[in-house]
């Protein structure tokens, strides 16, 4: 099979990349390493360095593949408060090429990499996919705009497309630092240096954290599927932890920073997936954090 990735040498892209070849799949990666890493790039892939907001030279890429995993963007919501136009820029013109390319070389199908921010503060929990969206961030509603772009090209276009709303995932090469890293993240690399971590408000703030591993499954289950009428499907694990006792698990002093503006919880129904996609989460937050402290020899 012949696939393309965008955002290929990314966190979640490049581990998705793995699988694929690993499977025997003929992959290639279309990334303007913006924050992608040249180290994540699997050497069996054909890499292109190019920018998706430039349709023309991206189209010639398109041609002959059958699947493609849209997985690019700008991620996390605090930078896309500081610059709003630049991250409408990179997620939603480039998610608007992307999918004009695929339609044009007829791919297959398009999964979108969407994200659970779209939801912002809900006052029901868990999260279900007909609930009304709310985002509170440029971001959130940038990624829930390429949602509704892609069940647009299906109704407009007949493209088949799927779009998988990801729960703060978190696993092997996720960022380090910088504003692209999550808590789990930052609170390893604060223990590995001796440092106290941050917990920014009260850290009551519950997440539900997923494993890439886990994501990158639910997009191969979502490409091998019948879908493609642009549905939406949250792929969380269903179970979520306050920030609190996201520092408990990794263990040490913390101290905590000025409240800033994000959802209250999350929490996924991951019925839909399980249904439509045959999909569950298989790793266990608890126990990953184990294994991630003996590597960073804390």
């Amino acid at each position: 099979m012949n696939i393309l990735v965008t955002g290929g040498a990314g966190f979640i892209g490049s581990n998705l990349v793995d699988a694929l070849i690993k499977r025997g799949d003929e992959v290639v990666i279309l990334d303007n390493l913006s924050t992608g890493k040249r180290e994540n790039i699997n050497p069996q892939a054909q890499f292109i360095e190019v920018d998706l907001r430039d349709l023309e030279k991206i189209k010639p890429y398109f041609s002959g593949v059958n699947y493609v995993f849209h997985c690019a963007a700008l991620a996390r919501v605090q930078p896309s408060i500081e610059d709003p136009v630049k991250y409408n820029d990179h997620n939603v013109n480039s998610t608007l090429n992307v999918l004009v390319a695929a339609r044009d070389a007829k791919v297959k199908k398009v999964v979108y990499s969407a994200s659970s921010s779209a939801y912002g503060n809900q006052t029901q929990m868990p999260l279900k996919e007909d609930m009304p969206p709310q985002p509170m961030s440029p971001y959130g509603l940038q990624k829930y705009i390429g949602e509704e772009y892609c069940r647009l090209f299906f109704i407009v276009y007949k493209l088949p497309t799927v779009c998988l709303r990801y729960f703060n995932v978190y696993g092997p090469r996720m960022a380090t630092v910088g504003a692209y890293a999550c808590a789990i993240s930052i609170f390893g690399q604060q223990r590995k240096q001796g440092q106290t971590m941050t917990v920014v408000g009260d850290g009551q703030q519950r997440r539900d954290n997923t494993f890439v591993g886990d994501v990158v499954r639910a997009n191969i289950l979502a490409a091998d599927s019948g879908l493609g009428d642009g549905r939406s499907i949250n792929i969380g694990r269903g179970k979520n932890n306050s920030v609190n006792e996201m520092a408990a698990m990794i263990g040490g002093p913390t101290t905590n920073l000025p409240p800033r503006l994000e959802p209250r919880e999350t929490l996924a129904d991951n019925s839909l997936a399980r249904e439509l996609l045959g999909w569950e989460p298989k790793v266990n937050l608890e126990e990953w954090i184990l294994e991630y402290k003996k590597e960073l020899g804390i």
